[in-house]
């Protein structure tokens, strides 16, 4: 097995993100912003902090927004320089040089695993990672949650996938892990018998969902390529996992952080409340407001 250091990323950003429609007509999911950050943002500091050198976007024809976004814009500098505003400058500045970061369409939406399987000539032979986007982790005072995962692959030198536990009656919303019974936990990681998509809360083999997290083999990519449609006709990444899994050793990481699903809409609006309550700048207003309505819901 590879004990090559995982230095590249993938973030899948193709969705069209209806959930958040009508939003999402002109501005991708990936750009609404968490008070004044784009989700993408976070999953890309992430990334960074820990130490990824490399990130691809795969996207879609209508995300030119999220592309610019990460890139130099020597007028705006040039407009705030003249108004004496060198401390947005800097932070504009901050954005652009975050990391190297490609851009690659999915041309057609056949689901995460084709997805990721665009990545195939930017990733080669190496291991990597994989974010979803919906996902935002903050591990404060701790390792990000993709450093963990990395640090479990240089130990086990086999992909990685990370999961938290879940409410039982929430099970059927995710991918479920099957721990191996017969090879006794490491710590915070498990290795794995199987993964099911989606299962029904009876059927779960554990409460352990994977939760946009993943540190990959290359390997997984000869088994994209032949994988068949699965759940909702689209080319599945559990699926092409499972079969991983038959092949050689795969693990669960259980990451450390809170996680936000900001795909989802309360997920969005716990976050937004959380991150605004880190902000010096807002901490006072929002806590005071927020009182102010538990007050008035009495």
């Amino acid at each position: 097995m590879s004990t090559q250091k995982v230095r590249k990323a993938v973030i899948p950003a193709a969705g069209l993100g209806t959930r958040f429609l009508p939003a999402t007509k002109a501005i991708p999911k990936e750009m609404l912003p968490i008070v004044d950050v784009p989700t993408v943002q976070y999953i890309i500091e992430e990334a960074v902090a820990s130490g990824i050198e490399e990130i691809l976007i795969i996207t879609n024809s209508n995300k030119h927004c999220m592309e610019n976004h990460f890139d130099k814009d020597y007028e705006l500098e040039a407009r705030l320089s003249e108004s004496g505003k060198t401390a947005q400058v800097k932070l504009i500045n901050d954005i652009a040089n975050l990391a190297n970061i490609y851009y690659v369409r999915q041309k057609e939406p056949k689901g995460l695993g084709h997805a990721v399987l665009c990545a195939k000539s930017f990733i080669g032979n190496e291991p990597f990672a994989v974010l979803l986007g919906d996902d935002v982790v903050i591990n404060k005072g701790g390792q990000p949650a993709l450093q963990q995962l990395i640090n479990a692959y240089d130990k086990h030198h086999a992909s990685v996938v990370g999961v938290q536990t879940v409410a039982e009656d929430q099970v059927s919303k995710y991918g479920i892990v099957a721990p191996n019974r017969n090879v006794p936990a490491d710590g915070r990681a498990v290795k794995l018998d199987n993964m099911v998509e989606k299962p029904k809360q009876e059927e779960a083999p554990s409460r352990m969902a994977v939760l946009g997290r993943y540190v990959l083999t290359p390997e997984i990519f000869d088994l994209l390529e032949s994988q068949g449609a699965g759940a909702g006709g689209e080319i599945q990444l559990t699926d092409a996992i499972c079969r991983l899994i038959d092949t050689q050793a795969v693990y669960a990481y259980d990451f450390e952080g809170i996680r936000y699903d900001v795909g989802d809409k309360f997920g969005f609006i716990k976050a937004t409340i959380d991150f605004a309550l880190e902000r010096p700048d807002l901490r006072d207003q929002v806590a005071d407001y927020l009182k102010e309505i538990a007050e008035k819901m009495k």
